[in-house]
């Protein structure tokens, strides 16, 4: 039933209804969309399950929309001066596990959330996959406990007192340490609570957290639409939440993905005709000559304020619930905002003992005059390895389009979603895009490998002339490998001076007398067995000592014979 706060805000121009962006996520079957139906009075063209396959299979299939409005709270009336009500617009997000792109893609659009647990299964898998997103992507979230109603009525605080010490005991480890914690009933399904129980103490709850986001109107538009469709003789309508920015009525905007422009005809923010729409709200835009079946998910934006890309460097940080490793050069999902395509993951760091400095990557840029080291694999944040000391150098299988400073999301979502593991791997954010059929442009990237290799002694053939053997295959070009630093044995310095033959053999001249036998010369006085003897691979005088050769490759090097360095 609508409150007088919501038929007040009827009457109210939207620029006086303060909007804020609640998601609702959880594992399927714990009640968000009943606690959806429950807490809204006015709903979206997409809500509460509308999508008839979501009514066929009785679950969430796709993003949900409904709101309702409360008075301004007191802590927050000074900071929103100019508003007259407090708009909460709910955002149902799916809990099935394979719907895990489109609770990524919804969870970048809210500003805070709730996470809603069955009270009588507690923490379950899409639980932890919905807290791994909220930590990466919010800083408030308040737990509702769901379902007390199925509860037996003479141990039900014993039960919710105890599920509350388990939750903390969990939540203890995260971001948000102590949450909040608000048991209701959004159905009332028990014949002993045939009413929803507790849903006013949810509504206060969240009036006492709630602050005033930071809207910026200045800047480029940018829009997530999450639903599109046709209204016959009026056009496109493309509903969705303004991401920065702010967009009127008769402004030319772009579909990047398709880099089709078109006007704003007209807008309207829940059934109430606007003419201008900034960062947070929530609105339908309408367009004409666009054909809806081309837009499932997608963007708005400023013309040609949003690049698209092939490949980008990230800084990146692993998730912690997700235990496995995860090796460089793997393939993973990267999802960014309603998009999620299959990339290619480079993982590197700086090398021991390289400080970072001012001029170092940080989160809003990336240094090229810096050396990187490859990593082996992405590792946990710890003291040795601090948030914003990874990198990965991403190369997507499709482009993407997507503002620049973007954050992603890397999931293997190719996992059986029956095990009962995490799958999101890393969170990171766009520093700078990169064109990945461009070698020179790649090859700004100076990311190299520590490489050795050891070679033996085949002939010596003075006191400061040894030729070498084992380095080398037979078909590798040397000449990138001349006047390389060698030791031998560690010690004595040397370098390649050539090719020897052509077997992978070589030349090495040392810088002191080595102070090992000369070679017999082939023919003076030796036989062709005994020949073949000090040339092979037993143990002689020849065999003296180790040639030992490490030098640096750059991965990326446009040119792979200035890819390798000492």
């Amino acid at each position: 039933m609508a409150t007088e706060e919501d038929v007040a805000a009827l009457s109210l121009a939207p620029s006086k209804v303060l909007n804020v962006n609640i998601g609702i996520m959880g594992h399927v079957d714990s009640g968000k969309t009943s606690l959806a139906r429950a807490l809204s009075t006015t709903l979206s063209t997409a809500s509460l399950d509308k999508n008839p396959q979501s009514q066929e299979r009785g679950i969430t299939l796709d993003l949900g929309f409904s709101s309702f409005v409360v008075p301004i709270p007191d802590h927050i009336k000074e900071k929103a001066a100019g508003y007259e009500v407090l708009q909460f617009t709910l955002v149902d997000c799916p809990g099935h596990a394979s719907l895990i792109k489109t609770i990524i893609g919804g969870a970048q659009i809210i500003d805070m959330m709730m996470l809603v647990i069955d009270v009588t299964k507690g923490i379950q898998t899409q639980t932890a996959e919905c807290l791994v997103i909220g930590e990466i992507l919010m800083d408030q979230m308040v737990l509702v406990l769901n379902k007390v109603d199925q509860l037996p009525a003479d141990s039900r605080e014993e039960k919710i007192k105890k599920m509350q010490g388990g939750l903390n005991k969990v939540f203890a480890g995260t971001k948000f340490k102590t949450p909040i914690m608000v048991p209701v009933s959004a159905t009332g399904g028990n014949p002993d609570s045939p009413v929803a129980e507790n849903l006013d103490g949810l509504v206060d709850t969240l009036k006492r957290l709630v602050t005033v986001p930071d809207r910026a109107k200045e800047g480029p538009f940018y829009f997530a639409i999450d639903h599109c469709f046709p209204i016959k003789g009026k056009g496109t309508v493309m509903t969705g939440t303004v991401l920065s920015g702010s967009v009127k009525v008769n402004d030319t905007v772009e579909v990047p993905d398709m880099k089709i422009e078109k006007k704003v005809k007209s807008m309207q923010m829940f059934k109430k005709s606007v003419t201008v729409a900034s960062q947070g709200d929530r609105v339908g835009i309408l367009v004409t000559q666009l054909d809806p079946k081309l837009i499932e998910r997608g963007t708005l934006a400023t013309p040609g304020s949003v690049p698209t890309y092939s490949g980008a460097i990230l800084v990146v940080e692993k998730i912690r619930f997700y235990k496995a490793s995860f090796p460089t050069k793997r393939k993973l999902h990267i999802t960014v905002g309603h998009t999620t395509v299959m990339a290619m993951v480079h993982f590197f760091t700086l090398p021991p003992g390289a400080a970072a400095s001012s001029g170092a990557a940080s989160a809003t840029a990336f240094d090229f005059d810096r050396e990187y080291l490859t990593a082996d694999e992405l590792v946990d944040t710890s003291a040795d390895m601090p948030a914003g000391s990874q990198w990965a150098y991403v190369i997507f299988e499709k482009a993407v389009t997507a503002p620049a400073k973007s954050l992603l999301i890397g999931s293997v979502l190719d996992t059986d979603v029956h095990a009962n593991k995490c799958r999101i791997v890393m969170s990171g954010r766009v520093l700078s895009t990169i064109d990945p059929s461009n070698k020179d442009e790649v090859a700004r990237l100076k990311v190299f490998k520590n490489k050795q290799k050891v070679g033996s002694i085949k002939r010596v053939v003075d006191e400061f002339t040894v030729i070498g053997k084992d380095l080398f295959k037979k078909e590798t070009d040397i000449t990138k490998f001349i006047n390389l630093k060698v030791s031998l044995n560690g010690a004595l310095q040397g370098y390649i001076e050539g090719s020897f033959g052509s077997s992978g053999q070589y030349k090495v001249r040392f810088q002191q007398e080595h102070g090992l036998p000369i070679s017999a010369k082939k023919g003076k006085g030796k036989g062709k067995k005994e020949e073949e003897a000090e040339d092979g691979d037993g143990e002689g005088p020849a065999q003296g000592g180790k040639i030992i050769l490490a030098f640096k490759k750059y991965l990326f090097a446009a040119d792979a014979g200035k890819g390798i360095i000492q």
